[in-house]
């Protein structure tokens, strides 16, 4: 016989376990399916994707949103456990099931081969992200290094570069606020470029 009432609760960033709770609110109350039983965030050049996973642990039911757009339904399955394939964009992913003991499950996510955590830590040093909040938008503008597309929003911008004294700078526009990205040698061979982003003649910190 399946106990409930039961919710998802993390203990890792990529991975959650389903668990046994005496005092919680329900998904009904919070506005979601009862069968949510994950969420992550997935940093991408383009954007911060949202996936969420639904398993339904009589049925088997599964269901797999990405930015809030269904990709995935499977009503009935016999198993359990085992792994959903997708992609965001080229990037393949999964989300693996696997049995927690008893009535419980785990849930993980896999990004390109590597759990979510180690992905996020590799995206980092090959991408410079930065949060901007301007009058008319907050704008999340990645610079990818071995490209060097500039991306804001989930847009490639149109970009256009310069040599300077000191390094170089590429410039664009976020709205109708100009910007541009500098890049000076730090003198350091493994540490390479430095990357600052300059908006309003201020430097804007990295968000990563």
């Amino acid at each position: 016989m399946l106990l409930g009432p039961f919710i998802a609760r993390p203990f890792a960033s990529s991975t959650i376990r389903l668990i046994n709770e005496a005092n919680y609110s329900t998904p009904e109350e919070e506005g979601m399916s009862e069968d949510l039983v994950a969420c992550w965030d997935v940093p991408m050049s383009d954007m911060v994707h949202r996936v969420e996973f639904e398993h339904g642990t009589t049925t088997g039911k599964r269901v797999l949103r990405l930015d809030g757009k269904e990709i995935v339904r499977k009503e009935w399955m016999f198993k359990l456990v085992g792994d959903e394939v997708f992609y965001i964009g080229r990037t393949k992913c999964i989300v693996r099931v696997e049995p927690s003991g008893g009535f419980s499950y785990e849930y993980s996510l896999i990004v390109d081969g590597k759990s979510l955590e180690t992905f996020t830590e590799q995206l980092s040093k090959t991408c410079c992200t930065w949060l901007v909040q301007l009058p008319d938008n907050v704008y999340r503008v990645v610079l990818e290094r071995d490209t060097l597309d500039i991306w804001a929003n989930g847009e490639k911008l149109e970009a256009t570069g310069e040599f300077v004294e000191d390094g170089t700078e590429t410039h664009f526009s976020l709205g109708e606020t100009p910007a541009y990205i500098k890049a000076v040698t730090s003198c350091n061979k493994k540490e390479g470029l430095i990357y600052s982003l300059i908006v309003h003649q201020q430097i804007v910190p990295l968000d990563n």
